[in-house]
């Protein structure tokens, strides 16, 4: 049997605003802010999330774009649905490093889908990338 298979089930809440993301933890994403349709996520970059020119890694990027995003979109319906992401457009602007932080809004959308944009900053505030995505909402398992 695999390690996996054998650990006890999560305990942590699947959903809500503590909600427990496995991938999300292992980056080391934080959700710092999320209300109103709006979000802050950061992560500290470290020697394994980056790439071979030694900056974030454009998956850890675009993770980091798709949480804000995502708890951007939870946040306008106060975490009392679910989203998952249906489309995610995304352009990286300069290498980053160091801690990024990455602003999320909601910007549109109605009851079945929202749709949304986020920006990650480097340690610098310079911007190292921007996403426009959209979520579907869906009722918690």
């Amino acid at each position: 049997m695999s390690r996996h298979l054998a650990t006890a089930p999560e305990t942590r809440p699947r959903s809500g605003p503590q909600r427990h993301v496995p991938f999300s933890e292992h980056l080391g994403l934080r959700v710092e802010r999320a209300e109103g349709g709006e979000s802050t996520v950061s992560v500290e970059l470290r020697p394994e999330l980056l790439n071979n020119h030694d900056s974030g890694h454009g998956g850890v990027l675009m993770t980091l774009l798709d949480s804000a995003m995502a708890h951007a979109a939870l946040s306008r319906v106060a975490y009392a649905r679910e989203v998952v992401t249906v489309d995610m457009h995304i352009a990286f602007m300069r290498p980053a490093s160091g801690r990024l932080q990455a602003a999320g809004r909601a910007t549109g959308g109605g009851r079945s889908v929202c749709f949304c944009e986020a920006t990650v900053t480097d340690q610098g505030g310079e911007v190292a990338a921007r996403a426009m995505g959209t979520f579907r909402y869906r009722d918690p398992a």
